[in-house]
Parts: C-alpha cells; sequence; structure tokens
C-alpha cells in the first residue's frame, strides 16, 4: 500500500469529521501536554525570610463572626437568685413574675419536687448515655406510655430537649426535594429542622389560610405539569398550636380541610398549647375537637407547662418508631435526666388528676387580655386564651426605637417589681417578628396579681412613651 494512498485516506476521513471536533481533540491534547510538564517539571521557589515576612504582614484573615452585637440582650441576661415561681427576684429585685413559661405553676409544686428527689436517690443525677446505650431507663418508658395514652395516640418518643425534639422530628421524615408549607411566625426550633431538611421551603403568611389555599392552588398547576415527577414529592404543613413569636393559635379545622383536600401531612408544634388549651389541656386538637388521626404527628415539649425539661412526639406506631432510628437528637443525645423524667410524669399525673387547673388558667389568660385593652398606649392582638401575650406599641415606629423603648418600659416594670420580658431574636432566624413585651400567664395569679400587672404596666409604658 503507498504512501500517497495513505495520506489520501487520511485526508478523507479527516474531511468527514466535523472541523470543531478536531479542534477540541487539539485543545485537550495540548492541554494534558501542559498540565503534565507542569506537575512534573515545574518546580516551587523557595520564599525568601523577607517574603515570607511581608505576606505574613498583608495577611487579613476574615474574622469569625461578623460586627457581634455586644449590647444584645442574650450576651447582658438578667440574673435570677430564687425560684422561678409566682414571685421570682431578677437582679435583687422581688418581682411579680410574668417573664417565665411556667403556665401551671408546676415550678413550685411540692410533689414534683419530693418525687424528683426520690430519683435522684434512686437513679443519680444524670443519664449518661443516648437512649439506645444504656441510656434508658424504667422511668422513660413510663413516661412514654403515659403520655401516649394522655393523647389519646399509639405512642410516644421522649427527647431530652425540647428544641432538639422540634428539629430533629422535622428533619427525620423531610428530606432533599420534598415540599414543606410552612407558617412565617413558625418559631426558630422548626426553622433549624428546615435547614436540617434541605426542602423545598414555601412560607405563607401569618394564619392566613387563605394565602395557603393559594399557594397550594398554585402548586397544584405546577404539579400538573408534570405528574410522574409530583408523585415522587412529598408534601408537609408544619404549623403551631400557639405560636411563640405572636401568641396566636393556629386555625387548625381549616388546615386539617385544606391537607385533606392537598394530600399534605400536617405537623403541630404544641410546645405552649400542650397543656393549655382544651378541656383537659390535651391541646389545639381537644380544643378544636379534631379527631388526633387527622394529624400526622404532634411535638411538644416537657419544658413549659409540665414545668421540667424534655420534648417528646406523639402519633401513630408507625410514625413515632421512625424516629428512635433516625432521630438525631433522640440517637446521639443523653437522654433525659431520670429526676427530669419523674418530674414530668407526676406532672402528668397533675394534670389528669385537676382539671380546674385548665380552667383556672383560661380565666386568667381572658382577665389579663382584657386588661391589656386597656392600655392605650398598647397593643396585644393574642388569642385571649393563650398564655403567651405579645404587646406592642400602639403607634408604630421603626424596629431600633421599638426596641429601645420596649427595652425600656420592661426596666421600669422590673423597678416596679413586675418581670415582664422583651423576646430576642437571633440574625439567623427568618422574619424576624416585630419588638415586642411577652407576658408568660399562670394559674397561679389572682384577681389583684393581675391588676398590679397591668397596672404596673400601664404605667411605666405611659412613663417612657410620654418622655
Amino acid at each position: 500500500m503507498s504512501t500517497k494512498f495513505l495520506f489520501i485516506e487520511s485526508m478523507n476521513i479527516l474531511s468527514t469529521i466535523p472541523q470543531y471536533h478536531t479542534l477540541l481533540e487539539i485543545f485537550v491534547i495540548l492541554w494534558l501536554i501542559w498540565f503534565i510538564s507542569k506537575r512534573y517539571f515545574s518546580r516551587d521557589r523557595t520564599l525568601t525570610e523577607d517574603e515570607i515576612e511581608r505576606k505574613l504582614a498583608e495577611w487579613n484573615p476574615e474574622p469569625l463572626i461578623n460586627n457581634p452585637q455586644m449590647n444584645h440582650i442574650s450576651l447582658n441576661p438578667r440574673c435570677i437568685t430564687s425560684r422561678a415561681g409566682k414571685r421570682i427576684v431578677v437582679d435583687g429585685k422581688d418581682c411579680l413574675n410574668l417573664g417565665t413559661h411556667n403556665y401551671l405553676g408546676l415550678t413550685e409544686n411540692n410533689e414534683i419536687e419530693k418525687d424528683a428527689i426520690a430519683a435522684i436517690r434512686k437513679y443519680g443525677v444524670g443519664s449518661c448515655g443516648p437512649r439506645g446505650f444504656y441510656g434508658t431507663v424504667d422511668v422513660h418508658l413510663e413516661l412514654e406510655e403515659r403520655l401516649a395514652d394522655y393523647t389519646d395516640t399509639e405512642e410516644a418518643v421522649v427527647y431530652s430537649y425540647g428544641f432538639s425534639t422540634i428539629a430533629s422530628a422535622i428533619a427525620a421524615y423531610c428530606k432533599r426535594r420534598d415540599l414543606i408549607f410552612v407558617d412565617e411566625q413558625a418559631n426558630f426550633a422548626i426553622q433549624k429542622g428546615l435547614d436540617a431538611t434541605k426542602a423545598n421551603i414555601i412560607y405563607f403568611k401569618h394564619n392566613d389560610v387563605n394565602d395557603l389555599s393559594n399557594l397550594l392552588m398554585k402548586q397544584a398547576k405546577i404539579d400538573e405539569q408534570n405528574l410522574k415527577k409530583a408523585a415522587k414529592i412529598k408534601r408537609f404543613l408544619i404549623v403551631e398550636g400557639i405560636y411563640m413569636n405572636t401568641g396566636n393559635i393556629c386555625p387548625l379545622p381549616e388546615l386539617v380541610a385544606l391537607c385533606r383536600q392537598y394530600k399534605l401531612r400536617i405537623f403541630i408544634d404544641e410546645s405552649i398549647s400542650f397543656g393549655t388549651l382544651g378541656k383537659h389541656g390535651k391541646g389545639i386538637t381537644e380544643h378544636f375537637d379534631v379527631p388526633k388521626c387527622e394529624i400526622d404527628m404532634i411535638m411538644g415539649s416537657l419544658d413549659w407547662a409540665m414545668g421540667s425539661i424534655g420534648g417528646f412526639c406523639v402519633g401513630t406506631s408507625f410514625i413515632i418508631e421512625h424516629q428512635r432510628l433516625s432521630g438525631l437528637g433522640y440517637c446521639f443525645s443523653a437522654s433525659l435526666p431520670p429526676l427530669l423524667t419523674t418530674a414530668a410524669i407526676t406532672s402528668l399525673n397533675i394534670m389528669k388528676n385537676n382539671p380546674q387547673l385548665f380552667r383556672s388558667l383560661r380565666d386568667n389568660c381572658i382577665a389579663i387580655n382584657e386588661g391589656l385593652q386597656k392600655i392605650h398606649c398598647l397593643e396585644c392582638s393574642s388569642f385571649p386564651e393563650s398564655p403567651v401575650k405579645h404587646v406592642y406599641l400602639k403607634n408604630k415606629k421603626d424596629r431600633t426605637t421599638e426596641e429601645k423603648l420596649l427595652s425600656k418600659i420592661s426596666d421600669k416594670c422590673i423597678e416596679n417589681n413586675l418581670a415582664v420580658i422583651t423576646p430576642a431574636y437571633l440574625e439567623a432566624e427568618k422574619n424576624i417578628p416585630r419588638p415586642s413585651l411577652r407576658l408568660c400567664v399562670s394559674t397561679l395569679l389572682n384577681k389583684s396579681d393581675i391588676d398590679f400587672a397591668v397596672n404596673v404596666l400601664k404605667n411605666c409604658a405611659e412613663e417612657i412613651l410620654s418622655v
């Protein structure tokens, strides 16, 4: 075969190959030659001492944090030197306590204290192990059984911390590419749970069923364009029974109806509503008489109404058992100390045997709400029966000004023996609520206490705002 023939055949073959393909191959070959030569033939030049010193002098590392707010309330907490009961000593000042979430007044209950001391003597102080690694004590199993029975659900799981309960439970079920509809005023624990899911988050206006309905209709139209893809996406609705950031109650019946219509799974954080709403304190489902089977999972806290520490989730066995394998706060945190578990069990006994507690709390909440409506320079839009009241300036101002004025009102109240707080929010939170004073109502208050609280708040607000 002649050289001329080979040359002609080669040119014919090359002529059939697209020109851009040839150029691309040439580029790749040249890049490989450059890369190999750079790697094997180049030598790093050793820097001189002067060059090293100059580079070190020029180096300007980025700060670990940006502009820390040294005057942030979380960095300057008030010091408590007493029990946080009906009265509380704040920075040496004895005050009527409307600052802590002791809704049922159980932090001062002698029976709970007695049982907790007995638990310390039997089990010691801590558990020193997660539930799956010698951290499960018999009282944990008893508390879970009692919670399931009290809430009329199949099963319960107990966590060692309320915040991690919410964040862990959400992340255990919601995954990447799932779709989650969330109220824009959801608390920070819910927000951290959402961050861990990596799911697609859609916020709807606070307690606005119409806005949620519109968003669901819009999503339904998007789903119709690709039914195969839509069938693989799980959809969730996450709300609070009573919102920590506003004191408002969620419109559960309307939300359940939307969940049925658009096939959403609904999770409810009942950290505040459990032990406060309903004839027997069973929460928002009892308040609205919504069957438990309509709710996929209820999350709650042992920190507030029950006067202990920890959290829980209740629901069907299928839902709850999954958390024992996937709930990070359950699997990897030391279990709830037996003394606090025992305290929670005793609290449940008291709640079950004393339904008048919930009537008393409801009456006090309504009485406080009525008193707040008479303070003309302030306004309160929280649900009347909510034990958490957010009080705002009636004449709206910029955020910084409102924060300063409300902080001064809080300080003035403490000077006058009334403990109320201004909630602190982190910059990382989404949709940071408007500045407010937060009041927490308890069963320990009587009429004279309520009148005193309203009058002090009224006088202090008028004095500060008149300047």
